[in-house]
């Protein structure tokens, strides 16, 4: 029974997957059904503010009359509040479901509950069924309700001798040097799609100008935000405008002067006499910010790495050569997968305390 409580369990997680990048700040669940080891529905949440996986499944199931002789397989606890949908507890008692089989339990205090109220009212509950398989797909929605904080991942490029960048200065005429090619550039857009918000620091901001939106995927551009403590993004130095301050995306700017706010940007005031993190994760966490894509420069990385916050890193190796120029950020850790992405080789890493949750199904 439990390798096929196990088969059910991943094709809600195969499911679930689909809603990467569009169910955000909601976790990423499916939904399945089964009535004498035949599946008779199933379903995902879609997006943000659509139905719940588990309402999508039981509208599939065309002969109601069964779902009492019926198992309901989720990989998330089913939620006990009314967000912008009801309660699915609710739908499941409505419909007298027999049995619920889950994979992690809900770390949303606002949302759980659900299991308690259903074996309270005689359903069948079974949990833990590919418990950490289902805690890594929502790893960013977990740590988020866990450690109140956004996931972080770090990404870079690198050449094969250990650099991310020619030595350059902020004139206009010294354009970045792509160490990826056309592919790793598209995974990189893809990537930036699943995630809530971008970040990039400041001087990689007056070096690269950077567009930090997603132009070579489809999807929805991220929030973006950089952090300019002295506002050094505002003196006017340039003879062009920096995309950042454009207005056509949401952006956050976390600065230590004062500025005015502008549709579509946002100047958050922070202490210089307090540590610059701390002050940013805890806003993020307020605007309900659960993942965060960092395409930072080394000084950026390597503060981050020394002060422990990062969850993921990836980072590209790329063929060329430079010789010299800004050396790569120190990063004494093992990849947990490699793998090759056009012309470059696709390091991940996770954060060592993430190791019981870093072997992926997919």
């Amino acid at each position: 029974m439990t390798l096929l409580h196990e088969f059910y369990m991943q094709r809600c997680l195969d499911l679930a997957r689909n809603g990467l990048g569009s169910v955000a700040p909601n976790p990423m669940v499916g939904a399945v059904i089964v009535h004498n080891d035949r599946i008779i529905g199933e379903g995902y949440h879609t997006g943000y503010g659509n139905p719940h996986a588990e309402a999508e499944a039981v509208n599939q199931v065309k002969d109601q009359s069964i779902l009492p002789d019926s198992t309901l397989y989720v990989n998330l606890e089913p939620c006990n509040h009314h967000g912008k949908a009801p309660p699915c507890t609710n739908l499941i008692l409505d419909k007298g479901i027999g049995r619920v089989v889950i994979g992690q339990n809900d770390p949303n205090s606002a949302a759980s509950g659900g299991l308690d109220r259903l074996r309270n009212k005689g359903v069948e509950v079974i949990t833990g069924v590919l418990e950490q398989e289902s805690r890594w797909l929502n790893r960013r929605f977990n740590t988020f309700h866990e450690q109140k904080r956004p996931w972080l991942i770090l990404k870079w490029a690198q050449t094969t001798d250990g650099f991310v960048d020619t030595l350059r200065d902020q004139t206009e005429n010294q354009k970045p040097t792509w160490i990826t090619d056309e592919t790793g550039r598209r995974l990189v857009h893809k990537w930036r799609t699943e995630e809530q918000a971008i970040l990039a620091g400041s001087q990689t901001i007056l070096l690269d100008n950077p567009q930090l939106n997603v132009r070579a995927w489809a999807g929805k551009d991220p929030l973006r935000i950089t952090i300019d403590r002295t506002g050094r993004l505002e003196m006017g130095d340039r003879r062009s405008p920096l995309w950042i301050l454009d207005g056509a995306i949401p952006t956050v700017i976390y600065t230590g002067t004062d500025h005015k706010n502008q549709p579509n940007l946002e100047f958050i005031r922070i202490s210089p006499e307090e540590p610059v993190w701390p002050q940013v994760l805890a806003d993020l966490y307020n605007r309900n910010i659960q993942s965060v894509l960092i395409e930072g420069g080394p000084t950026l990385v390597e503060t981050l790495i020394r002060e422990n916050l990062w969850d993921e890193a990836r980072v590209f190796i790329g063929p060329g050569w430079f010789g010299s120029g800004v050396k790569a950020p120190q990063f004494p850790f093992q990849p947990k997968q490699e793998g090759k992405v056009g012309n470059s080789r696709l390091m991940q890493f996770y954060r060592e305390d993430m190791r019981t949750l870093r072997t992926l199904r997919r």
